[in-house]
């Protein structure tokens, strides 16, 4: 089951919003007989895939996968009738799928009579596909978090410079995130004091050319700009298909001053309900858009307040934090902002509590902290 897992991480790039699968073909001996993996929509699964690299005939063997074979019509015919058809004894999975009327493929097997086996390495099985199953499970992608901080924990001067806090490398892999994930969200804040474009730069190819690495994607950007007002010439509209997360009432030529730049507005509720004023947008009712448009994952890059409304609405799923060796200093007005605004917690017990989930790492002369919530479920 974990060689499943490791043919799983073998795809290229970006397979959302399917889940990344691997598959182990071996004889009645157990030795190995053919390996698959699932590369993305419109492509084989990982079980067909094994089995096409073993001719299609399986007889009396035992097929490994991580997930459970599919028993419906997709972008390609189910995979669980080809695995009953190749003559396989056994089938050991995973986890049954989460996704409401994709199941079905264990039960369609022990009907043709094969013997299945469910729940092995359950746990590490879910935890390696979190980003599929918070999407199936939750009805929201998965929020990364991601803020580059001084030791004393700001990300700016108290007169706003920023640049650059974290070193190149910091810089380089926080680049190969966006390239990772599906989607990048910042706030109107973000927009008018960074003018940033939101997309990928990765080292040059090892030819020499320029720009991101080959078949590589941006993700898709996101402006949480409740007014509608940020400009229309901003980098982040150089290129069609960012999306705006606005109030419902914003002004019609606000909207259409976005749209002549290739923008498409979500119009969202706003955080609690409120009516009027300057109430900014649901967070929450952001994901379940971005959900529904097949996005699984969410990398939050900032500013503070956003970061601040992420945090409060209890969606991070994971920190990603570059610390780097400076120290600003200051007080009040005469200090920078911290990478977390917002009205800050009453009382230690309201205080989201996190932990770390890897060891910190090195990177240049920055350290990074990854941490997930001390009440995650992975």
């Amino acid at each position: 089951m974990r060689r499943c897992l490791e043919l799983a991480d073998a795809a290229p790039g970006r397979i959302a919003p399917n889940p990344r699968v691997g598959c182990v073909i071996v004889d009645a001996r157990g030795r190995l007989l053919a390996e698959g993996l699932h590369r993305g929509p419109g492509t084989a699964h990982a079980e067909v895939d094994a089995l096409r690299a073993l001719g299609g005939e399986a007889r009396g063997a035992t097929l490994y996968v991580n997930l459970e074979p599919c028993a419906h019509h997709g972008r390609t015919p189910p995979c669980a009738p080809v695995v009953a058809a190749s003559g396989v004894a056994r089938v050991v999975i995973g986890v049954l799928d989460p996704v409401p009327g994709h199941g079905g493929g264990a039960r369609l097997l022990r009907r043709a009579g094969v013997a299945v086996k469910t729940g092995v390495l359950a746990a590490e099985v879910r935890r390696h596909n979190r980003i599929f199953f918070t999407w199936a499970e939750q009805g929201r992608p998965y929020v990364v978090l991601k803020a580059a901080m001084t030791l004393d924990g700001k990300i700016a001067t108290a007169s706003g410079q920023s640049r650059w806090i974290s070193g190149e490398p910091a810089r380089a892999l926080a680049h190969t995130w966006r390239a990772q994930l599906e989607a990048i969200a910042v706030g109107r804040g973000t927009v008018l004091a960074d003018d940033p474009r939101l997309t990928v730069r990765l080292p040059p190819e090892r030819d020499g050319a320029a720009g991101p690495a080959r078949g590589t994607t941006d993700p898709v950007r996101v402006i949480l700009d409740s007014h509608g007002t940020s400009p229309p010439g901003a980098k982040v509209f150089d290129t069609p298909g960012a999306l705006v997360a606005c109030r419902r009432d914003v002004a019609p030529r606000r909207v259409a001053a976005l749209r002549a730049r290739g923008a498409e507005p979500i119009f969202l509720p706003l955080q609690g309900g409120r009516a009027g004023g300057a109430g900014r947008v649901s967070v929450k009712a952001l994901l379940r858009a971005l959900a529904k448009r097949g996005l699984t994952s969410l990398l939050v890059e900032g500013g503070a307040e956003l970061h601040a409304a992420f945090l409060a609405a209890g969606v991070v799923d994971e920190l990603r934090l570059f610390v780097a060796p400076l120290v600003l200093g200051g007080q009040g007005t005469s200090a920078g902002p911290s990478w977390v605004g917002g009205i800050g917690v009453s009382a230690l017990a309201h205080a989201p509590r996190f932990v770390l989930s890897a060891p910190p790492q090195q990177v240049g002369d920055d350290v990074l902290l990854v941490l997930r919530p001390a009440a995650a479920i992975w």
